[in-house]
């Protein structure tokens, strides 16, 4: 049973940040969390470590919010080899 993946994306962002963080679907990665380009790839090769998966740079550009992230993570895992 696949976990949700916006659990794995707040405690990809806690280790991130150092610190506890509150999201919802809306929440913008960059304007809200104010992780800038160095703390986003860390945070992207974060969850491709968690979920196993390679997320294409093409992708990341299309993400601002958690949603769109949590939405393209699930989309990459169900593509993933079992």
């Amino acid at each position: 049973m696949p976990v949700d993946a916006r659990a794995g994306i707040a405690a990809a962002l806690e280790e991130v940040l150092g610190r506890p963080v509150s999201i919802t679907d809306d929440t913008s990665i960059v304007k809200d969390l104010g992780l800038d380009s160095l703390a986003v790839m860390n945070f992207i090769m974060a969850l491709e470590d968690e979920y196993d998966i390679s997320m294409p740079l093409d992708r990341i550009a299309e993400v601002d919010t958690v949603g769109d992230l949590a939405r393209t993570v699930d989309a990459l895992r169900n593509k993933a080899p079992k």
